[in-house]
């Protein structure tokens, strides 16, 4: 990762989510967006822990060249910490789940603090069904953007929410295209949040956290391989990287 590369990652002393204060979260009068199921969502695959050690293999963004190292996956409640070390360098996120796909935001250093992530499953009338997560706290939230105006992903939506704190929230959020992937900004209350994001079929990993967080959004393979995409705010290319279980 030539930016903050998820690819350089790895070697992790785990730990991550579960050290100092958690990042704010969603509130009734504003603060981060979150993620929600819908009442009648569709039923989703069977989930796989994917805690571990991994080998992991990839090419930066813009055709910066190959890399290699490894991955910690280490399970914090009701999110991952995702820990990587590459080409000397460290880097650590905050990662959510939903069946087979798999959302992360990331920054380098030894802690993701400051980042979060937003992983959408995109429904077939266009709701976005949402799960978040927020570095330094072991809670998700859940999220769902019902479109109001727009096509394909771009649009304008209406949120309902519940914050890592149990607490209901609504709001509005507005995606526009931009470079390889879609910008996001949600308002809540008074305070708005962004975030930048790709799509990947019907999965959408959105990161959250400023220029300093980037994501990957990444498949869990039937061999438990995750295959995935990474990239920063404003790309106009994304990496690659596949991550193989030791």
């Amino acid at each position: 990762m030539k930016k903050f590369l998820p690819f350089i990652l790895l070697t992790v002393l785990a730990l991550g989510c579960k050290q100092s204060a958690p990042e704010p979260t969603k509130s009734t009068n504003g603060s981060q967006p979150t993620t929600s199921a819908s009442p009648a969502s569709p039923a989703q695959p069977e989930t796989k822990d994917i805690s571990g050690s991994y080998d992991i293999t990839g090419t930066n963004e813009g055709g910066g060249g190959a890399y290699k190292g490894t991955l910690l996956v280490t399970s914090r409640g009701d999110v991952y910490q995702f820990s990587w070390t590459s080409g000397g360098k460290t880097y650590d996120g905050v990662g959510v789940q939903t069946g087979n796909n798999i959302g992360v935001a990331f920054t380098e250093g030894t802690d993701g603090k400051g980042c979060g992530v937003v992983l959408y499953k995109v429904g077939s009338d266009g709701t976005l069904d949402g799960k978040a997560g927020y570095w330094g706290n072991n809670t998700s939230e859940s999220e769902t953007a019902t479109r109001k105006s727009g096509t394909g992903l771009e649009g304008d939506y209406s949120v309902n929410g519940k914050n890592t704190q149990g607490q209901p929230y609504q709001g509005a959020l507005g995606v526009k295209k931009s470079g390889v992937g879609y910008s996001f900004e949600w308002q809540v209350g008074s305070s708005p949040l962004s975030g930048f994001g790709i799509q990947q079929g019907q999965a959408v990993a959105v990161g959250i956290g400023g220029n300093q967080c980037g994501f990957v959004g990444y498949e869990v393979k039937p061999d438990g391989s995750l295959d995935g995409k990474w990239g920063s705010p404003g790309s106009t290319s994304v990496g690659t990287e596949v991550a193989k279980k030791k």
